[in-house]
Parts: structure tokens; C-alpha cells; sequence
């Protein structure tokens, strides 16, 4: 796949930018997206898995040997009968040209890092596409990712084992539970025969609304219908 635009107004978002852009800033947004589209070699890579048990702090999947642990992703996958698991990335040529513009201007680094952030939302929005497709007769719950609420980071090895993402799409994870190539993510979508409740996907439940930069700029994110 090839991304040929980054979602903008998305990625002024992550800045904390609101109205008019300033016009140092979005030239600056110009040769940062042009550079990161000659860098980004976007991919990503779900595979489905049946849900063989759901408690109040974990959720067995009965393939893979995966238990997803906290009571935010048993909440979350409540109801559900099944599960994509989802790794996707920008690759490895992107962390590059991140530590190359650092080291050129600070402005310019923090306007590719939104950038890069942006554009491996819209390989998770194309996968998610792709999996909404799939399951065309079901409901699907928005992606919920390790690392939110108390879904632990601990888990990351164990989920790109089960999606064989050093393979499928060259994302490792390190010591830290952090994802290399940096740009990736790894999320967790349910999928339910029945149509999800809105508290599933609202900024009242949300485990880290009280300090969610989105709220405190009067917005919402994605999550938020």
C-alpha cells in the first residue's frame, strides 16, 4: 500500500494547533510531508481470533495462546465473539528521517513527528476499513490499543507474536514494551453480533479523560462518535 497525502488537520491536531495555521508552520508541514512520503513504506497486517472466555480483568482468545489482561480491555471486548488483532506501521525509514530532521530544527522535527503520528492512524483507518469489510454483517467496536487505561504494554511481545508482525510487517518490540519502528501500533478491535453500546466509545468511560490534551482543548478524538 502507499499513503500519498497526510491527513493535515489531523496532524495539527497532535501539535495542539487550532484555526489558521501559522505560515512558517504549514511550509514547514510541506517539506516535512513531502520527505515523509518518500521515506514511509506503510503496511499492516490482523488476523482474526475467536474469543474463548471473557472475565472482569482478562480475555482468553481460544488462538494464538493470547490473554489480553486489564479490566478496560475486558470491558472493552465485552459481548464481543471475536477479535482482530492489528499491527501496523510506516517503517523503519520514517524513525530515520525523524532523527535526521531533529538534529536540523526543532520546529521542523516536532511538524514531522505530528505528521508521522498522522499517517500511521490512517494505515490503522484503511485497516480497519479492510476488517469493517470482512465482518460486514456485524458490529465492530473502535480500536483499543495496549498502553490505554490498565491494558498493559507488558503484553506487546505476546500480541506480535500472535500476528507474526516481524514478518508480516517488520515491528519488533524492546525491552520497554515499546514498538520498533516507533510510528507502529498494535490494537485490538471486537467484533460482536450485536450493535455496540455508545458508552463503549465515549469520552465518560474513557480511562484517561481527565488528562486527554483532546478534552482539554474542548475537542474529541476518533473514539468519540
Amino acid at each position: 500500500m502507499k499513503l500519498t497525502a497526510v491527513n493535515r488537520a489531523e496532524a495539527f491536531r497532535y501539535m495542539g494547533m487550532h484555526g489558521e495555521i501559522p505560515e512558517n508552520i504549514s511550509s514547514l508541514a510541506d517539506e516535512c510531508e513531502s520527505r515523509l512520503m518518500g521515506a514511509a513504506a506503510p503496511k499492516f497486517h490482523w488476523v482474526y481470533a475467536d474469543i474463548a472466555d471473557v472475565s472482569e480483568s482478562t480475555v482468553t482468545l481460544a488462538e494464538h495462546k493470547l490473554i489480553l489482561r486489564g479490566k478496560d480491555i475486558s470491558e472493552h471486548l465485552g459481548g464481543c465473539f471475536g477479535t482482530a488483532l492489528l499491527c501496523a506501521t510506516v517503517g523503519d525509514g520514517v524513525d530515520k528521517l525523524l532523527r535526521t530532521i531533529q538534529a536540523e530544527d526543532m520546529t521542523k522535527a516536532l511538524t514531522a513527528d505530528a505528521l508521522a503520528s498522522a499517517a500511521v492512524e490512517q494505515v490503522c483507518d484503511i485497516a480497519e476499513k479492510e476488517i469493517g469489510e470482512r465482518f460486514a454483517d456485524k458490529f465492530t467496536t473502535w480500536r483499543f490499543s495496549p498502553g490505554y487505561g490498565d491494558f498493559p504494554l507488558e503484553c506487546q511481545g505476546d500480541f506480535l507474536s500472535a500476528v507474526n508482525a516481524m514478518r508480516t510487517v517488520g515491528v519488533c518490540v524492546n525491552s520497554g514494551g515499546l514498538l520498533t519502528p516507533t510510528k507502529s501500533v498494535t490494537a485490538v478491535i471486537g467484533i460482536s453480533d450485536k450493535p455496540i453500546p455508545p458508552k463503549r466509545r465515549g469520552c465518560g468511560t474513557c480511562t484517561i479523560r481527565d488528562k486527554c490534551k483532546f478534552r482539554k482543548n474542548g475537542e474529541r478524538c476518533k473514539a468519540e462518535p
